[in-house]
């Protein structure tokens, strides 16, 4: 099978040439594909150096299936010509809420590759793809009515710039220097900005609407969730606080049970000090970290708790990967 990546050089570009690596994928021909600043030069896959293609001029009937992992915009554009030879997994928010797009977590909801009706798979919001995997099987045992979620999200959310941002401020900072934001609303070292994406209706941001809108298109549309999404100083690894409200019963042991059970979460909940996950310790793990599991006493049939997720990986490579496999299963 032929497979290629636009986007190549970036972020989650990278990221997924790791994870096809990682998982020995089946790979006839692996394509490479940036903009035109990056053509020419080379990454490895496989101890072998592949040259970046062009994507002004890249031809996509050569693959069978194509990973986009370079924005909205370029998704915009280049998805829908990519997607007349080859079946598309997009990264980008671009297709995401479109009807005849399937939006995928393979844990929850890969059925809904049967509906593909544009050649196109979305792939979501790296903060719904952590969260959903730890709803799905709490839902089907109690009926989940309703999720309040915070979200603590890493600075490589926003790419390789913000990152490089955080280590200059940080940088700054400890010398006493003057600050200035590029990437940012506000100083982001040592700091905590809640405001992701940019403003919309109602005053919530369009990070906390993809994450209501993507969760409920992915597992139910009748669970009501708000949202606020916070950046944090943090490199790699997006957490979350959720209170969650179901309409039936439950015990903390049958929650554990079920999240420590379900493909692709991992339950490390000790009352004591350090027996939780932090965003430092999920960075280049593939599972969902599940802590601080106990009763909301104060409202009937709820629990909070606390997850972990390494946002290149679960929320954006390893789906996309993962995809890949359902789609190639589901054939």
């Amino acid at each position: 099978m032929n497979i290629a990546i636009v986007g190549a050089t970036g972020n989650v570009g990278r990221k997924i040439i790791e994870v096809l690596e990682k998982k020995n994928f089946s790979i006839d021909n692996l394509y490479l594909v940036a903009s035109s600043k990056s053509a020419g030069s080379k990454l490895k896959f496989k101890g072998k150096e592949i040259e970046i293609e062009n994507l002004e001029n890249f031809n996509f009937s050569k693959a069978k299936i194509t990973f986009f992992s370079a924005g909205g915009k370029i998704s915009e554009k280049y998805v829908p010509l990519a997607a007349k030879h080859s079946v598309v997994i997009d990264n980008s928010s671009h297709f995401r809420m479109d009807p005849d797009v399937p939006l995928i977590v393979p844990q929850v909801n890969s059925n809904d590759l049967k509906k593909i009706k544009k050649n196109i798979i979305a792939n979501p919001n790296c903060s719904t793809a952590q969260l959903v995997i730890i709803l799905k099987p709490l839902h089907d045992l109690f009926n989940i009515k309703r999720v309040v979620i915070s979200t603590y999200q890493s600075t490589s959310g926003g790419g390789k710039a913000p990152m490089d941002e955080l280590v200059e401020q940080t940088k700054l900072s400890l010398e006493n220097k003057k600050i200035s934001s590029k990437n940012f609303t506000k100083q982001i070292a040592f700091n905590a900005i809640p405001h992701i994406d940019v403003f919309v209706e109602d005053g919530y941001t369009k990070e906390e609407v993809k994450m209501i809108d993507e969760t409920k298109k992915i597992l139910d549309k009748n669970i009501e969730l708000t949202a606020t999404c916070v950046r944090i100083s943090v490199m790699v690894s997006h957490a979350e606080s959720l209170n969650i409200e179901f309409e039936k019963p439950f015990t903390l042991e049958k929650i554990r049970e079920a999240l420590d059970n379900a493909e692709g979460c991992k339950v490390i909940d000790e009352r004591k000090d350090g027996g939780y996950i932090t965003p430092v310790e999920a960075e280049g793990k593939n599972e969902t970290f599940i802590s601080r599991i106990r009763k909301d006493n104060s409202n009937k049939n709820t629990v909070n708790l606390w997850c972990v997720s390494d946002n290149l990986l679960r929320g954006a490579a390893l789906n996309a990967v993962e995809i890949a496999e359902a789609y190639i299963k589901n054939k």
